[in-house]
């Protein structure tokens, strides 16, 4: 009886309290008439309290949704089943289901009447704005009487999660060279044997070694050209994405590290489809997905890492080692000084393949945010050591930044194929 009357609402209580005065009053004046009315007034919302009380008993509450896994701006179908197994029927359900704030307004429903042993079902949509790894829940509901004297809150349903995966945009073409064209991509050329009659020659640029001077080239172009060691290729790419909040400019689904995010899953996507054996790597030099021999490697697992990757709160990146560790890289920086691009460049082989994408978080800035740097200052330094640099801003499509890295790649200085001799 005591959790009865705690579901009193106000109008409850106040009509149980005009009932005891009015059986007060009654015996007082000696008005059975009256003490009937009160008995009456008395009597109804303890009645609706314990209806009330009973009916939430035998509820029970089921939620799918339908996908589970969706990109940021598609719509997923959530599904909520109702049904009543208490042998009192139940009316007057208020439903709500708890949604973060970056699914949607939180979805409200009036249940008039659920018949029992009859499921009811729900249904709402969700289209996130924000990746990430939401949990939709738990469903709340509040049943009340038809008079309004008694409700009482029960969690229907749990929490289910939803899986909110970065937007993904269609790239074509990929960069040219070793290991990364639409041609011969090196391990062809692996697969080929050893002992080839020809080498790769380019021409010298400052700080080559010597050394390395193709001489037979180098007379028949009449060019300083030198001859680069080409390291074996087993198809593997690394991806470098620079996910410091520092390094970032912009709130929401319009912030810069989610502009990263959506291209960083692009163009691992994107070369995977091609055979590659890609490798995804944080600020932190933490690998994120891949291994050896592309071990655990899919399209899902790789979103999934995407959609649950959080900002990071490291000033600087974790460049003291090759970020590659041997293979071509493909580079998403955010706002980086000069410092940092320099001791990125000191890491890394110097006859290694390159990529880079300098985002201009300048851009994305607010005016209440602090200064970023000059994205040119770390594109020059890239340029002067071999990378291939384009800058992004939010303006240009990922499509377009993916086919100047494509040409920027192809354009990092002449290589030619000469024989050896």
């Amino acid at each position: 009886m005591r959790g009865a009357l705690s579901g009193l609402t106000t109008r409850g209580r106040c009509l149980l309290a005009a009932g005891f005065a009015a059986g007060l009053c009654a015996i007082v004046l000696n008005e059975r008439d009256l003490l009937r009315v009160a008995a009456f007034v008395v009597a109804l919302p303890l009645l609706a309290a314990w209806l009330a009380q009973r009916a939430r008993i035998g509820l029970h509450a089921n939620r799918v949704l339908h996908p589970s896994r969706v990109q940021v701006g598609s719509a997923t179908d959530v599904r909520v089943e109702l049904r009543s197994a208490g042998r009192l029927p139940t009316g007057g359900l208020l439903l709500e289901d708890a949604v973060p704030y970056a699914l949607g307004a939180r979805p409200r429903f009036v249940v008039e009447r659920l018949p029992r042993n009859t499921v009811t079902v729900l249904r709402y949509p969700l289209k996130p704005v924000m990746r990430g790894v939401q949990q939709v829940g738990p469903l709340l509901a509040r049943i009340t009487d038809p008079f309004g004297l008694a409700e009482f809150d029960r969690e229907m349903a749990g929490r289910s999660r939803l899986v909110v995966v970065p937007r993904v945009v269609q790239l074509t073409g990929l960069p040219n060279g070793s290991g990364m064209g639409s041609g011969d991509d090196g391990s062809i050329r692996l697969r080929a044997g050893q002992g080839e009659d020809d080498a790769v020659v380019r021409p010298y640029r400052h700080g080559d070694d010597l050394r390395k001077v193709h001489w037979k080239s180098t007379a028949r172009r009449d060019e300083l050209m030198v001859r680069v060691e080409e390291r074996p290729w087993r198809g593997g790419t690394t991806v470098l994405l620079d996910h410091r909040l520092v390094g970032h400019r912009g709130s929401g689904p319009g912030s810069s590290l989610e502009w990263a995010v959506s291209f960083a899953a692009s163009v691992s996507l994107h070369l995977h489809r091609y055979g590659h054996q890609v490798r995804l790597v944080g600020d932190d030099g933490r690998v994120l997905v891949g291994g050896p021999g592309g071990s655990g490697y899919s399209d899902a697992v790789v979103l999934d890492a995407l959609a649950a990757l959080q900002p990071s709160h490291r000033r600087e990146p974790a460049v003291g080692v090759d970020p590659g560790a041997g293979q071509e890289v493909v580079a998403i920086l955010g706002g980086c000084t000069p410092a940092v691009v320099d001791a990125l460049v000191r890491n890394r082989p110097r006859g290694a393949r390159s990529l880079a994408v300098v985002l201009d978080v300048r851009a994305w800035a607010s005016a209440s945010e602090d200064p970023a740097p000059d994205p040119a200052d770390a594109r020059e330094l890239l340029g002067g050591a071999g990378w291939g640099v384009v800058v992004a801003r939010p303006n240009t499509p990922m499509g377009q930044v993916w086919q100047e890295l494509c040409h920027s790649a192809g354009n990092r200085g002449p290589v030619v194929r000469a024989e050896v001799g």
